[in-house]
């Protein structure tokens, strides 16, 4: 098989450098993981080629390597700006539950004694641990998001940084994210039981079904953008075929 072109001298690694045709950039969800795309099937014809094809030179002068930036200029920065602005909206969600659930954690349910401490503290209540279980794990997801969008946003969004290093920050914020806000829902659920125990102990079960409401709409939302990420970041691809033993 020829790997270069006799006109325009364009190897076989200029024509992975190439953008791939609209229709099958649109298939991917979000610019970012097309750009993700387009490194991984770059990155995989790279190590087929002989090393000479990586520095060789078209009829403009251009390595493979130049060429790949060129065409993927556009959408280099359209993959930055869909990462900005899903960073920013989750960022958003994040500061409030963490706002939320520090707050409550002084405000614990049930009101303190004299000394200070929780009066449900000293009945071994199993509800009052589970709210205090939950709102411990709802402020420390939501900071560890926090931070990982923060990261994104602060990146130097090199070419390189779209392979691996965003797409995994953006998995664990959004990961960290859902569970910050299922320990919110399950501390919210917690408090509603313990300060309506006494004269009201049917409103548990409707408390719980409405606790599960949200995380559930949270999780159809992003759960395929999710797992398409998991799977092209970390899983087994047409670009990473499985070895021969």
């Amino acid at each position: 098989m020829a790997t270069a072109l006799p006109e325009s001298r364009d190897t076989i690694l200029h024509l992975a450098a190439k953008l791939a045709p609209l229709p099958q950039l649109s298939s991917i969800s979000g610019a970012a993981l097309q750009m993700q795309r387009e490194l991984q099937w770059f990155k995989m014809v790279e190590k087929i080629v002989h090393p000479y094809y990586k520095e060789s030179r078209n009829k403009n002068e251009e390595t493979a390597r130049e060429l790949f930036t060129k065409e993927h200029k556009a959408l280099a920065e359209s993959g930055e700006k869909w990462l900005k602005d899903t960073s920013n909206s989750c960022m958003l969600v994040a500061t409030l539950i963490a706002t939320v659930v520090f707050a409550a954690a002084f405000t614990v349910p049930g009101g303190n004694d004299n000394e200070g401490a929780p009066n449900f503290l000293e009945k071994k209540s199993v509800i009052f641990m589970v709210f205090v279980v939950s709102d411990a794990v709802a402020l420390f997801s939501s900071l560890t998001s926090l931070l990982m969008f923060l990261s994104i946003l602060t990146a130097r969004y090199a070419e390189e940084d779209f392979l691996y290093s965003l797409p995994r920050r953006l998995i664990i914020g959004l990961a960290t994210l859902f569970f910050a806000i299922a320990a919110t829902m399950v501390a919210f659920g917690a408090t509603l039981s313990i300060v309506l125990s006494n004269k009201f102990n049917w409103v548990s079960t409707p408390i719980t079904l409405l606790a599960c409401f949200p995380v559930t709409l949270f999780a159809l939302q992003q759960l395929p953008l999710f797992i398409q990420m998991v799977r092209s970041t970390f899983g087994r691809s047409m670009f990473r075929p499985k070895k021969l033993r």
